[in-house]
Parts: C-alpha cells; sequence; structure tokens
C-alpha cells in the first residue's frame, strides 16, 4: 500500500497510457512549411496561412472542427478567428520570449484537444509560422497523453512537420513538465486505488453482512 508521499510510478503500470497511434511520414520539402501536417490521428500543426481566410476549403475537406490560435498581444490585429461561425476557438496570447511562462497554457490545450478527439473532431493548432509557440503545445499534450518525455515527443512532432524549432527557454520549459504532468498521474493513480479499495471493503462488508 501507497502512505500519504508515496506515489506510483505511472511507467510501472501496464496500459496507464495509449500506444501511440501510427501515422505516414510526409516526404519533407521545404515549402511544406506554409502547410499543416497531421501530427496524431486528428491533430495538425501548422502556421496561421493554414487558418487563413482562403484555407476555409482545405479546412473543411480535411474535417477540422476545433482551432488553436496561438498569438502575441501585437500579432491580435492580423493573427485571429477567421471563421468562428464554422470552428470552435481556443485563442492564447502567448509571446516568444525568455519571460514567457508557456506550461501554465498546457493544460487548457490538453482539455480542448481531447474534448475535440473524444468526440470524433479534428484539431489544428497555429501560430504565426508553426514552429515555436504552437510546437511546444503540441509536444506538451503528446508528453502528457501517451507519456511521453520532451525529446521522445518532440521528435516525433519533427517527423511531421520538420521545420519545428521551439526557442530553448520553451524547451526547457518542456522540460520541467515532464515530472509535473507524472506527479499529476501519479496521483490519479494512487487515488483510484485508494478508491477501489474502499470499494472493495465495502463489498465485503456487505456480504459478510448477507452471510449473517
Amino acid at each position: 500500500m501507497l502512505n500519504n508521499n508515496e506515489f506510483e510510478d505511472p511507467a510501472s503500470v501496464p496500459n496507464m497510457y495509449p500506444s501511440l497511434p501510427q501515422i505516414l511520414e510526409p516526404d519533407w520539402e521545404y515549402s511544406m512549411r506554409r502547410s499543416m501536417q497531421e501530427i496524431i490521428p486528428g491533430l495538425y500543426l501548422g502556421p496561421y496561412n493554414a487558418a487563413s481566410k482562403t484555407n476555409l476549403k482545405e479546412l473543411l475537406d480535411i474535417g477540422v472542427t476545433h482551432i488553436v490560435c496561438v498569438r502575441g498581444q501585437i500579432e491580435a490585429h492580423f493573427i485571429r478567428p477567421n471563421f468562428p461561425d464554422k470552428f470552435k476557438y481556443l485563442v492564447l496570447n502567448i509571446t516568444d520570449t525568455t519571460g514567457e511562462n508557456i506550461i501554465q497554457h498546457f493544460g487548457v490545450v490538453k482539455t480542448f484537444v481531447d474534448e475535440a478527439l473524444n468526440n470524433k473532431g479534428r484539431v489544428l493548432v497555429h501560430g504565426n509560422a508553426g514552429i515555436s509557440r504552437c510546437t511546444t503545445l503540441v509536444v506538451a499534450y503528446l508528453m502528457e497523453t501517451y507519456g511521453l518525455d520532451h525529446t521522445q515527443a518532440f521528435g516525433l512532432v519533427r517527423k511531421r512537420r520538420f521545420c519545428v524549432s521551439p526557442s530553448d527557454r520553451f524547451m526547457s520549459q518542456l522540460k520541467e513538465f515532464e515530472p509535473i504532468y507524472r506527479a499529476r498521474k501519479s496521483r490519479e493513480i494512487s487515488n483510484s486505488n485508494s478508491n477501489n479499495s474502499k470499494k472493495r471493503s465495502l463489498q465485503d462488508m456487505d456480504l459478510e453482512y448477507t452471510m449473517e
């Protein structure tokens, strides 16, 4: 049994994380940086151009239902939701600076993407160039969803979209995020085990009562 200060390592629990889905890796060409790429089934990463007014048909053809729009305050006048009547948007104000705390946005992105994928939707995550900020958010999502470290998750993203390059500060925060999400998962496991033990105890009590 675990004591109050002891958590089970998620990596030691079988089937705690889903298996990574397989997807074909594109033959990368430089011109592809201007379009979006599918990272895992239903989750796309790309530049603002992928969500621009000229790209509505492709978004609809692919089946995009949700869009994460990442921008700084200065960019807000030209990076904005173009189709609020057609897609559900999550707009995040994030600057690519050394003082930016991007970890604070990982949770809301996880919830938003999970909601879409669990309802058979498709999500595009975009920034301006689709290289640093939005990439960091997608890497964090893969880490927490599939139990990966930051290098594994980044490597997966880069196989799909070769031009990605999060800033050093963001890569450091991704590394910091690993023990954070693992500790959270450990607490979930511990709480689940505790609840299951309580249920078993109650069932045993009911059984003893009926046998008397």
